[in-house]
This record gives C-alpha cells, structure tokens and sequence, in this order.
C-alpha cells in the first residue's frame, strides 16, 4: 500500500510540476522592454517614415504613439484582442502570404510571436 501512495504522490508531484510551468508561460509584457527590441529588428527597416514598408502602408513603428495609430489601412493593434488584431494576423501568418511580415523575410520566432500575441491580450499598453 506504501508504494502505491509513493506512485500516486509522485504522479501528483509531477502534474503539480507541469502546472507551474504552464503558469509560468509570459506575462506581463513590457512594450518598452519586450516588444519595442521585436519591431526595432523586424519590422522599423522598412515601417519608418521615407521607407518603402512606411510609404506602402502608412505604418510606422518607430514609437508606441505610431504603432497605435496604425496606417492607411487602419488600426494595426486591437489592445485585448491578439485573434483579429492586425499586427498577430501579418507575424502568425493568418492572412496571404503576399503581405505577411516580416515581408520577404523569415517568420519570426515563434517566442517573439507569443511575446506580441501576449503583449497585445494584456492591453498591448506603453509600459
């Protein structure tokens, strides 16, 4: 009978682990810490005022202010919705590949598209 407890605290023990892991996923992303560093290496080469991103869009991601403003098409970010927010849908690759972003370029890595997808259902916020 001692065994059997052993086996079922260890099992316990175990989902307990895999449950502060889970927990552990990010939040609290900062923009100025997090995701302002993801757009400076993705995104503002071309999405600066003068640049080719910049003139076919309107978008500028130089600053938070910019970024919340979005472009000729829009609101880029919907602060607490990552699903039908602009920016998720063109990094997740949820819309035609002709105007996926960054354009040309590799996907980014799957951590920063979480880290913006978090960023974004926090209240995507200036902090």
């Amino acid at each position: 009978m001692n065994a059997g407890f052993g086996a079922v605290s260890r099992s316990s023990l175990a989902a307990l682990a895999l449950l502060a892991v889970a927990a552990c996923a990010p939040a609290g992303v900062s923009y100025n810490k997090d995701v302002q560093p993801i757009l400076a290496k993705n995104c503002t080469e071309c999405h600066a005022p003068g640049q080719k991103g910049f003139e076919a869009s309107g978008l500028d991601t130089t600053s938070y202010q910019s970024l919340m403003k979005g472009g000729k098409f829009g609101q880029l970010v919907k602060p607490g919705d990552a699903l039908t927010s602009a920016l998720n849908m063109l990094v997740e690759g949820r819309v035609h590949a002709s105007i996926q972003m960054p354009h040309g370029r590799e996907k980014l890595p799957a951590k920063d598209i979480e880290t913006l997808k978090v960023w974004v259902n926090e209240g995507a916020k200036n902090n």
